[in-house]
């Protein structure tokens, strides 16, 4: 296996990275689908399709209805978010094993800004990191890599090849380069089931404990 150099700092996406709550994801937009008339998709197909932000994808969805659409979706999304999120296995290590070693951590997601940092305050895991940065608190979401710079902003580290951007998906693999970090892939699947070919990982691997083993004391 490929050994990772040491980063001066890792920035993280949240879902399916460190937490799961596709649950509370998957019934708000079922009932959002529902109310707009359109057939709702399998958690499956949620997992497999809600990469990017509500703002770069509800306007393809439901077209001139996409607000009245995001607001039932945050309605129901608020219900039942902090009640249904669970963190991955290893997740509270390595982020405890990243603090233990003066590494600075961000979070960089496609979450709304606003619930993204209140998931992080309700698991205790907010003292960990620099920056929260969800959606629409840059002016481009991911995987454009202004919400990275910003995340960054104030550590005195910049973008970069010394920065690990860890996540789960091509949309974050994408954004890992556009920002000029290095990508890593953590995820159960290999091969993995999306595309990689235009922005590879520079390494790939199973979860969050295997991603702990790569740090060097």
């Amino acid at each position: 296996m490929i050994a990772l150099p040491r980063p001066r700092a890792v920035v993280f996406d949240w879902d399916s990275t460190l937490v799961d709550n596709w649950g509370a994801i998957t019934r708000a937009l079922e009932r959002t689908f529902l109310t707009m008339g359109h057939v709702p998709w399998t958690e499956d197909e949620v997992r497999a399709g809600a990469k990017k932000s509500l703002r770069d994808t509800f306007p393809d969805l439901f077209g001139d209805r996409s607000d009245e659409a995001t607001r039932l979706f945050y309605d129901g999304f608020e219900a039942v978010h902090l009640e249904t999120l669970r963190p991955l296995e290893g997740a509270g290590d390595l982020l405890e094993g990243l603090a233990a070693r003066g590494i600075p951590t961000a979070i960089v997601s496609n979450k709304n800004g606003g619930y993204l940092r209140r998931e992080a305050t309700h698991l205790g895991w907010d003292r960990y990191f620099h920056r929260v940065i969800g959606a629409t608190d840059a002016p481009r979401d991911k995987p454009a890599p202004d919400p990275v710079f910003m995340a960054l902003d104030g550590s005195g580290i910049a973008a970069g090849p010394d920065v690990w951007f860890v996540g789960d998906s091509a949309v974050d693999l994408a954004c890992a380069h556009a920002a000029g970090c290095i990508p890593v892939l953590v995820h159960p699947d290999d091969p993995h089931p999306e595309d990689l070919t235009r922005h590879p990982p520079a390494i790939h691997l199973p979860g969050c404990l295997a991603l702990l083993m790569q740090l060097h004391d």
